[in-house]
């Protein structure tokens, strides 16, 4: 098999590990800024730039919008409204509560959370070797992340808060994936388009929440003021949230739910030589977990 084919053959798979890649970066850049704006701020002028960023590419591409039925349009909307809107506001809740480390261990729940739902409601069917690739790969990447867990160390309120925002985060993440996955699979609908209506839903429930409550407007909105804050929340955007769900919606395009939100949760794996780079120490057993979560990828692309 050539290149080519090779490339064909696994463009969701690679794509999924791709947007884990970017998402990897910006994650870094948001746990800087997030310490300065509220969640829900973060995540609507997030998903403002990202509908900027689309729309600009659409308007250089000159695609029409496909002609698919009210009903998928709808799925795709609720899709990111409940993903995006409520899911990542809640996930970047967690990083507040938790800290980092703890919550990315809770985005481990997403990829059983997804292929459990994508095999009830759309029939999905993974081989023995998928699950198995999935199991290692959710494995390692809790391996390395929970290395020195010490929920001790948090105040019991804060704790459970984040527990509570780290499960509703991913509820919501796997309900999203798994709307968006049947959405891309029953239309010809393209990942560009789908990544847009997800992000106009998430945006809009987003814009309601703060419409209904006016008197959070100004401090949610008030980090706007600062361009060099405006520059580095533009960065991680553009990466992580524009080119980082496109490449998650083609990874749900041309591959199961299941293998493409495993994949897409090796994120903390790509940290690894960020933290070296950045001349943070990293251990053995964190090399280890990497090396587990490698040999589930590798099932994932034999399944």
């Amino acid at each position: 098999m050539n290149d080519l084919a090779l490339l064909t053959r696994f463009t969701g798979e690679i794509a999924a590990l791709t947007a884990a890649f970017l998402w990897s970066i910006a994650s870094v850049i948001y746990s800087k800024v997030g310490q300065k704006i509220p969640p829900i701020g973060l995540n609507l002028i997030k998903g403002v730039i990202a509908l900027g960023f689309l729309g600009l590419t659409l308007g250089v591409r000159g695609g029409e919008f496909p002609p698919v039925s009210g009903v998928i349009i709808g799925l795709l909307l609720i899709s990111g409204m409940i993903g995006i809107g409520v899911g990542d506001s809640a996930y970047f809740a967690t990083l507040n509560c938790l800290g980092p480390r703890r919550a990315l261990l809770m985005e481990t729940l997403a990829p059983p959370l997804t292929a459990i739902l994508a095999l009830i409601f759309l029939q999905e069917r993974l081989s023995t070797w998928a699950w198995g690739g999935i199991l290692l790969t959710i494995l390692g990447v809790a391996w390395v992340v929970t290395e020195r867990f010490t929920l001790g160390t948090i105040p019991d309120s804060l704790q459970w808060q984040g527990l509570g925002y780290g499960l509703i985060a991913e509820l919501c993440q796997a309900v999203g994936v798994t709307l968006s996955r049947y959405a891309l699979t029953q239309t010809s609908i393209s990942p560009l388009w789908s990544t847009s209506l997800r992000l106009l839903g998430g945006v809009s429930i987003l814009v309601l929440w703060l419409v209904m409550s006016p008197g959070n407007s100004q401090r949610l909105l008030r980090p706007l003021g600062s361009r060099p804050v405006v520059g580095i929340i533009t960065l991680a955007t553009f990466l992580g949230t524009f080119l980082g769900i496109w490449l998650q919606q083609t990874a749900f395009k041309f591959t199961a739910a299941g293998i493409a939100q495993a994949l897409s949760s090796t994120s903390p794996l790509f940290v690894l030589p960020i933290a070296i780079s950045m001349g943070d120490r990293v251990s053995l057993r964190a090399l280890l977990g990497a090396l587990v979560a490698i040999l589930g990828i590798i099932l994932l692309f034999q399944g």
